[in-house]
């Protein structure tokens, strides 16, 4: 008897759309060089059946209306780290899927396995491992200090098969489940190797059906790519509720994790971790570690408030303007936009009367933290003005504001939380846009608006 030849699909790795065959450009995001292929079993397709095929005979689809859902108050559990219930947006919701993603190394699995510790108490948990085996997690238990002999709501499942997986949670039900990783998972429905895009996405569909009709939480570990994007169709992020991301060195001492997309709650909203060797401990006040303390203040240095989701965070702004030797002048940013410095830089020659096109300029955010708001263009500008002149700006000072094209100085969102946060780190003087100048003084902060960035020149 013969046997039936295997099938072939094209999928798009950036958002999921199957082609029946390759080509350099996706029709449907536009990305280039992003289809990749995969096998199908005999007998299956890469796209669903046509209405006219099925006739969708007996499917009739339950039309409500929105007057009639009845909206329930969403119950939180607290997983016991107050960082990671920020992030969450309060903790942990049923039946909600979480996609975390972070450098190799960096505590992805130590924070998870932290959070199934403390809520073993009252949630039976299940820690899915297909990378480490069951004695590497043990190990890492106790370099926590963790009592094992207590932990009898845990159960650990070394397996990469999800019917195997799903088979066992439906016979001992869970409320917590730990998925690390996605791209060692295989279901046995497809031929393609473990970790791709068809694999990846099958995996991940099972286990966010599997959560929502029983009412698991599941956390699941993604591996991310060179670039620090989560490795594989960017469909992943779609399916779930939730997405993390662990940011910062690994070989630091702090570690960020950011909320990228979060149903339950606010998105771009960051938590503070601080390794040690018992794991990562929530640091409540991230204001003071982003802070450098400098005997004297020094040329190139601007502190400023971001505001990541709901808080307000004071954070170092350096920069190093150096004269390039010849050639083209270099422009390196560390923790923002690159682009977005050649554009500051263009504003600060043709409305500042500073031409910075034979220096290298450098602009780093201390701590590693990433800042991807327009609050920080006043503060850079004039950070690589005091380097470029070698005058450092007073000590107790606080910037923020965004710069336009045409020099004007543009307010931000939550201006005076931003100044309320400055004042209780004890900062005295301030320079803001002049649409966000408070309407009521603020105790110990002499605010300063200004509308241009000439003004803001000036007074410094």
């Amino acid at each position: 008897m013969a046997r039936a030849k295997e099938k072939s699909a094209f999928v798009c790795q950036e958002c999921g759309a199957d082609f029946p065959k390759w080509s350099g450009r996706c029709s449907e995001c536009g990305a280039w060089n992003s289809l990749t292929e995969i096998r199908l079993p005999a007998g299956a397709s890469s796209t669903p059946p046509s209405a006219a095929a099925n006739g969708y005979a007996g499917a009739q689809a339950q039309i409500t209306l929105l007057s009639e859902v009845r909206v329930q108050q969403t119950l939180r559990e607290s997983t016991g780290l107050d960082e990671l219930d920020r992030v969450l947006g309060g903790g942990l919701v049923d039946g909600s899927v979480i996609l975390i993603g972070g450098d190799p190394g960096i505590g992805k699995s130590t924070l998870l396995l932290q959070t199934v510790l403390r809520l073993q108490a009252q949630w039976p948990c299940l820690y899915v491992t297909g990378e480490e085996s069951l004695q590497q997690v043990a190990l890492r238990a106790q370099r926590m200090e963790a009592d094992l002999a207590a932990a009898n709501q845990i159960t650990l499942m070394s397996e990469t098969s999800v019917e195997a997986i799903l088979a066992h949670c439906a016979r001992q039900l869970p409320r917590l489940m730990v998925v690390d990783s996605i791209q060692t998972l295989h279901t046995e429905g497809l031929t393609a190797a473990p970790g791709s895009v068809s694999q990846l996405r099958e995996a991940t569909a099972q286990l966010v059906r599997f959560a929502k009709r029983h009412g698991v939480t599941i956390f699941i570990v993604g591996h991310v790519t060179k670039e620090g994007a989560l490795a594989g169709p960017r469909v992943l992020e779609h399916m779930v509720d939730t997405v993390l991301y662990f940011e910062g060195d690994p070989g630091a001492r702090y570690r960020v994790i950011r909320a990228v997309k979060n149903r339950f709650g606010a998105a771009n909203e960051i938590g503070v971790f601080a390794m040690t060797d018992r794991g990562l401990k929530p640091v409540s006040n991230p204001s003071a570690i982003f802070l450098s303390r400098h005997e004297r203040p020094v040329p190139g240095s601007v502190i400023t408030v971001t505001r990541e989701g709901t808080r307000p965070l004071l954070i170092e702004v350096q920069a190093l303007v150096a004269e390039h030797p010849g050639g083209n002048a270099k422009r390196l940013t560390v923790g923002l936009e690159q682009n977005r410095l050649a554009m500051l830089l263009a504003v600060l020659h043709r409305h500042g009367e500073l031409a910075m096109f034979d220096q290298d300029v450098f602009v780093n955010v201390v701590g590693g933290v990433r800042v991807a708001e327009t609050a920080a263009d006043l503060p850079s500008l004039l950070a690589i003005v005091s380097s470029f002149r070698t005058r450092p700006l007073p000590d107790g000072l606080i910037v923020f504001g965004e710069v336009g094209l045409a020099g004007e100085i543009r307010p931000v969102t939550g201006g005076p939380e931003r100044l309320q946060e400055a004042a209780k780190h004890g900062f005295t003087e301030a320079i803001v846009p002049k649409a966000n100048l408070p309407a009521r003084p603020i105790a110990g902060l002499n605010i300063t608006p200004v509308a241009h960035l000439s003004q803001a020149l000036a007074i410094l």
